[in-house]
């Protein structure tokens, strides 16, 4: 690898969240009964003709602006040709041409370092359909046809080829799908297809401005298998290039269970698409007011979401990546804040605690939390003013997992106040000194950490109501006055 350089490209195919399909008006819901979802425009039936959703213009304006492309004036819809069983009228509506949109950016970081990645284009187009094979794949029995999906609006986006390395590549998805989520055009699924990758990869000697031949990777899913495909890929194209061979341009598919690509076809080039212009659309041109519209009501994206969290609430970056992930997530975690001003509990809190029972921080699962952020304010409160141990609060947040209810009405109903009083604490912490003779010895021989010992003994006698801070202030004492 020291002879070549690797690089990559990607093209991210985004299903936009939207109610209807891109040229008709089908649901768009995932899981429904096989080509449940379809009508005859959808189905490719002759003498249909599409009609442009105009909620995934807006959707595809909106991604192009926060990413930074050029949104052009006018653009065209073309005809892709090819033929596959999932492709009811064996050409695809897409764009070519004339995009929708062209010269953007996306900010990564990788090992703390930043910099941009050039976006090329994005353009939007229609879905195909899935194919279901009985069996696996080389020995299926026979495969069946779900149109469901075909004609489901996607947006395409095409990175300029920048990426240099296979950890580079994901950093860039990951930072892609926070985008999207963000805005609200797609809910970055991959397990359900609705945030596909296409990577493209190759070498050349190290220093050299040509590009090598590339190798296009199909329907990566998720942000691991592009890593793990591109590592392998770039391991064969070196191992290839180092024993004199040369790379074949060519499609591969990626084998997750085995770790490898494997060939399916020779790589297509445009041509062999055969695109025209869509002769049933007219070129759709955008209003400049409605595009400005658009602009003025993004909100606020990941990244400078992150920066502001570290410079306005002081929380280390890691915190600030793990709590700007997803927008329902940064939201819960400011409006906890704004309850209560303890910004970095806060965070441990969701992180470690909240995150860990929804089983993640995308936006419906975020949605469905059983604690308001009020509630997980209130209960910081507790344990910051006293009137609680961090270890009751542990177990006050699972009954409030539980119930619902807010953590003072738990804290009083079940009697969890922490013990403050040292007349009430001496006692516990006189029979403590007694039961651990050996301790005290090592105290006395100058191994001041065995005094934690005994204030463990002490919170465990209390149940963990005692107030850890004055419990090790009087074991102190006692054991310094021995």
């Amino acid at each position: 690898m020291s002879e070549h350089e690797t690089v990559i490209g990607l093209e991210v195919h985004a299903q936009l969240a939207t109610r209807g399909k891109m040229f008709c008006g089908c649901p768009t819901v995932f899981g429904a009964p096989p080509n449940s979802q379809t009508c005859p425009i959808c189905l490719g039936m002759p003498g249909v003709l599409p009609v442009i959703n105009r909620r995934a213009v807006e959707f595809a304006v909106r991604s192009a602006l926060a990413l930074g492309l050029r949104v052009n004036p006018a653009c065209r819809f073309a005809r892709k040709h090819y033929y596959y069983p999932d492709m009811p009228k064996n050409f695809q509506i897409s764009q070519y041409e004339e995009p929708l949109a062209e010269d953007g950016a996306l900010e990564i970081e990788v090992s703390g370092t930043s910099r941009r990645v050039g976006i090329q284009r994005l353009h939007l187009e229609e879905d195909v359909g899935k194919l279901v094979h009985e069996g696996a794949f080389a020995a299926a029995q026979a495969s069946l046809v779900d149109y469901n999906r075909s004609g489901v609006p996607l947006m395409e986006t095409v990175s300029r080829p920048e990426l240099r390395s296979p950890e580079e590549a994901a950093a860039y998805l990951r930072a892609f799908r926070a985008v999207l989520v963000y805005l609200g055009v797609c809910d970055g699924n991959m397990e359900e297809g609705s945030l596909r990758c296409d990577a493209n990869v190759s070498l050349r000697p190290r220093g050299g401005s040509e590009l090598g031949t590339k190798v296009e990777i199909k329907n990566l899913n998720s942000f691991r298998n592009v890593q793990r495909a591109l590592e392998y890929e770039v391991r064969r194209q070196s191992e290839e290039l180092g024993a004199g061979r040369r790379i074949a341009q060519e499609t591969r598919l990626f084998d997750a269970d085995r770790g490898v690509t494997h060939s399916t076809r020779s790589k297509e080039y445009a041509h062999d698409y055969r695109y025209f212009p869509e002769p049933d659309l007219v070129p759709l041109e955008l209003d400049p007011a409605w595009v400005e519209s658009i602009r003025s009501a993004l909100p606020e994206l990941p990244r400078a979401r992150r920066q502001r969290f570290v410079s306005q609430y002081g929380l280390p970056p890691y915190d600030a990546e793990i709590l700007t992930q997803s927008r329902a997530l940064a939201e819960y975690y400011e409006a906890a804040v704004r309850a209560h001003d303890n910004p970095k509990a806060i965070s441990n809190w969701i992180m470690s605690e909240l995150l860990r029972e929804l089983g993640g921080d995308d936006e419906a699962a975020i949605g469905r939390a059983p604690i308001p952020p009020g509630h997980l304010a209130g209960l910081v409160r507790l344990i910051d003013e006293g009137t609680i141990s961090g270890k009751i609060g542990k177990d006050v947040f699972a009954r409030m997992l539980a119930s619902g209810e807010d953590p003072a009405t738990i804290v009083r109903r079940e009697g969890l106040t922490q013990v403050a009083d040292a007349g009430a604490l001496e006692a516990l912490v006189d029979h403590a000194i007694a039961a651990n003779p050996k301790v005290v010895a090592d105290f006395k021989a100058g191994k001041t950490a065995a005094s934690r010992a005994l204030v463990g003994q002490v919170m465990k006698a209390s149940g963990g109501r005692a107030n850890p801070g004055l419990v090790d202030r009087l074991v102190q004492e006692k054991l310094s006055r021995m």
